[in-house]
């Protein structure tokens, strides 16, 4: 007769930690990038493993018992050990991309056409770019630095902010000058483009400035804001354009500018990492270098 215990699994020692630190399923969750349900399967496969019972569950709250702190005090450091271990050999002998998420905008015209600089003074450090336009969770999506849009910075994380977004009334020089072909400062009808997520940015840019608008003529709206200058530059209208990333577009002429009165929006760009990532040296250069080149550039 067999009589050796069986040997618990490493899964279920991680998510045990994971559970004792911040004491719900929920936020274990979010740590290990599983769902709830799954740290509460884990945890029962574990205690029926080791024959024990490592919590008490009061609601939500999970809370150790005797064997469970014990449990707790001897495995974790032991998987710190494994981690850091891991760490250095991967560092070692492998070469991991260093993985970024942007706005396509911003990788556009800011980052992308500067990224060469950064690739020639760290030849060790591979980049992966995600340029999605939609908002990612900095908090549970496998990428090391977001720089991405905020009103506030999600909390927890280590933020740096780069620029706040300034939006300036712009149009093609043709369409300027078509505009303006009567003499009139404020021709009586012209066509609009809108960002469908800023649809109220005009009404506030009219209210601060004192400039009343002109009646619309017609009103293309798009959501994107690449795609709202994109159209501006090609004559279709009149648009709020962020002024830190098109810089470009006024010096080569693509776009003029029809008011002088900017709006200064609530939102920044900014640049956030994982406490976790804090001596990482691929990720704290690259954070570096978007703040000296690209943020130093802008402000």
């Amino acid at each position: 007769m067999n009589l050796t215990p069986r040997k618990p699994s490493l899964r279920g020692l991680r998510t045990f930690c994971a559970a004792a630190r911040h004491r719900t399923l929920r936020e274990a969750a979010d740590e290990l990038f599983i769902t709830p349900s799954a740290v509460s399967h884990q945890l029962k496969a574990l205690e029926s493993e080791l024959g024990l019972r490592l919590f008490e569950r009061a609601g939500r709250t999970l809370e150790l018992t005797p064997a469970g702190r014990l449990l707790f005090e001897q495995v974790n450091p032991l998987l710190i050990h494994i981690d850091a271990a891991a760490a250095r050999v991967q560092s070692e002998f492998a070469r991991v991309p260093l993985r970024v998420s942007v706005q396509p905008f911003f990788a556009s015209e800011l980052l992308v056409p500067r990224l060469a600089e950064f690739t020639a003074a760290n030849p060790a450090v591979d980049v992966s770019i995600d340029a999605g336009e939609g908002a990612t969770d900095a908090r549970s999506a496998p990428v090391d630095v977001w720089i991405r849009l905020y009103t506030e910075p999600p909390a927890g994380m280590i933020c740096q902010r780069l620029f706040g977004l300034t939006l300036i009334p712009a149009c093609a020089p043709s369409l300027r000058d078509r505009l303006q072909g009567g003499g009139d400062d404020t021709p009586g009808l012209f066509p609009y483009v809108v960002h469908s997520g800023r649809a109220t940015a005009w009404k506030t840019w009219a209210t601060q400035s004192g400039v009343r608008l002109p009646e619309a003529g017609n009103v293309v709206r798009l959501d994107s804001m690449s795609a709202v200058v994109q159209a501006a530059e090609r004559g279709l209208g009149v648009a709020l354009v962020p002024l830190e990333l098109t810089a470009s577009a006024f010096e080569e002429g693509r776009l003029v500018r029809l008011f002088e009165h900017a709006l200064e929006t609530p939102d920044a760009y900014w640049l956030v990492r994982r406490t976790e990532t804090r001596d990482r040296a691929d990720v704290q250069a690259f954070s570096d270098w978007v703040f000296e080149k690209i943020a130093g550039g802008v402000r």
